[in-house]
């Protein structure tokens, strides 16, 4: 079975409160696997416009990616995050 992984690319507008964010997402991330590959950290831009943080977690499953975004636990989460930053998200299945 094909790994799943979240790739998100994230402008944070409010620092502290996306920090409610990041807690209220681990009991999801625990639940369904999470392995965090990039979180964050140095980029450089090759092409387009990129965002300020960008995360690429890795999933057991195509289904468990999407099932955790979906999950209560998660959608607790994105709301804060929806408040406090401007994201893009998306799940690719690895090969």
């Amino acid at each position: 079975m094909a790994k799943g992984y979240w790739i998100a690319r994230v402008d944070v507008r409010d620092a502290e409160r996306y920090k409610d964010y990041v807690a209220a997402a681990k009991p999801a991330f625990e639940r369904f696997g999470a392995v965090f590959l990039a979180r964050g950290g140095p980029i450089t831009e090759l092409e387009g416009k990129s965002r300020a943080r960008n995360v690429v977690i890795e999933f057991p499953s195509m289904q468990a990616a999407v099932d955790c975004y979906n999950s209560p636990e998660y959608q607790i989460a994105a709301k804060i995050r929806q408040e406090v930053a401007d994201a893009e998200m998306l799940v690719v299945e690895g090969v």
